[in-house]
Parts: structure tokens; C-alpha cells; sequence
């Protein structure tokens, strides 16, 4: 997996590329706990270019959403492909995270 972060106005936007799974969840971790240790708190997640998402994955994102609310933050989540949709809802992860169809409608919610 690859994560490219840019960042737009207060927002921080991760794009996660690849898999998310337990050969790797703990590179986003790293990288989310970091941004949450520097007070970086608004925090978009694109999942244009993520293929697949772990029960390990999905812990640490339900990990990062825990941790940033609790600091004041946001932690949204864009782009999800068909099959990591699926996940979420099975999960009952759509009820819990905010969740855009786009970037643009995600970054528009954190004006």
C-alpha cells in the first residue's frame, strides 16, 4: 500500500493506494498517530486507489476516528469502490464514519 498525503486549506488528505491489510495496516498507523501527535486533526482519507481493506485495516481507520474525535478533529473518508462499500456496510462501519462519494463533497464538509 501506498499513502500520498497533500494537503488542502486545514485539511489533511491521505490517498491510500493498494491493499490495506495486515502486512501493512501498521504504515497507516504510523502515519495517522503521527498527524495526531503533531495536533494535524482534520483529516480526509481518499479511497479512490484502495483496492481492499482488512479487518486489520478497518481497525486502525475505527482507531483513528476514536482518537481524532476525541481530540475535537474529523476523520472522513471519500471514494470508497464498490467492494470496500460492501465492507463497510457489512461492518456497520457506514453508520459510524462519514463517508463522501468524492473528494470535493468531503472537503466541502469541513468548511
Amino acid at each position: 500500500m501506498e499513502i500520498i498525503e497533500s494537503k488542502k486549506d486545514q485539511v489533511t488528505i491521505l490517498g491510500l493506494v493498494g491493499r490495506l491489510d495486515t502486512t501493512n495496516y501498521n504504515e497507516l498507523e504510523k502515519k495517522i498517530f503521527d498527524l495526531i501527535d503533531r495536533k494535524i486533526i482534520l483529516i480526509l482519507v481518499d479511497c479512490s486507489r484502495l483496492d481492499y481493506v482488512s479487518s486489520s485495516g478497518l481497525r486502525i481507520l475505527l482507531m483513528a476516528l476514536k482518537k481524532i474525535s476525541s481530540s475535537k478533529g474529523r476523520f472522513v473518508l471519500s471514494n470508497l469502490q464498490e467492494n470496500i462499500a460492501e465492507i463497510f456496510e457489512i461492518s456497520g462501519f457506514t453508520s459510524i464514519f462519514e463517508i463522501y462519494p468524492d473528494r470535493e463533497q468531503a472537503l466541502k464538509s469541513f468548511s
